[in-house]
């Protein structure tokens, strides 16, 4: 049993005992009057959402969950299709894969995560190179401090192009590596 302020976005609870994925987590209060933590949840067998409001101290099972290397094969509206080794395809509604979405490309490799024989999300590499597909150039003079400007990176859906904030010296076509857990520029990756 793990406390309310030890669960975090992304576990599995058990709440009636039922599984809910939580998807957002707000924190309200002072250490004075503790806190508060307001999650919205879906239920993992239903896909109903819920939200509810708990204190710190209340306890939840948190449900560990099998995991399998995939990889990203298509998107099938509204599902994405991800393949194993044995050529078995598991199909995940997009919504439950969250922020993954922004790092999606053909042929990538994750982990699916399974509840009960069923694919219900994926877990990225921490780290990943994408090609900046545009990024405006650098203005000259505009150089005091640690200045950041948007490139959009590449990934498998260009309706989901996704934003990343990097320095001036990153432009169109450089490779660059993104931490997934933050979406934070890294490095320039040189051949």
């Amino acid at each position: 049993m793990k406390p309310a302020k030890e669960i975090r976005v992304g576990n599995i609870i058990m709440i009636d005992s039922k599984p809910m994925i939580v998807l957002r987590s707000d924190v309200n209060g002072s250490s004075r009057t503790g806190f508060t933590y307001k999650w919205k949840m879906k239920n993992l067998l239903t896909n109903s959402p819920q939200e509810n409001v708990f204190r710190g101290d209340d306890k939840f099972d948190v449900v560990v969950l099998d995991k399998k290397e995939v990889t990203y094969s298509y998107f099938a509206d509204p599902l994405y299709v991800f393949m194993d080794a044995d050529y078995e395809q598991y199909e995940i509604e997009g919504e439950n894969l969250g922020d993954a979405l922004n790092y999606l490309k053909d042929g990538m490799s994750c982990e699916a995560v399974f509840y009960d024989g069923k694919a219900i999300s994926v877990e990225l590499p921490t780290t990943i190179v994408r090609k900046v597909v545009y990024s405006e150039p650098a203005v000259k003079g505009n150089t005091s401090g640690n200045v950041l400007k948007e490139a959009k990176i590449e990934n498998a859906i260009e309706a989901l192009q996704h934003i990343v904030q990097v320095p001036l010296f990153v432009s169109t076509d450089d490779m660059i590596e993104i931490d997934t857990r933050t979406n934070e520029y890294k490095k320039v990756v040189r051949n």
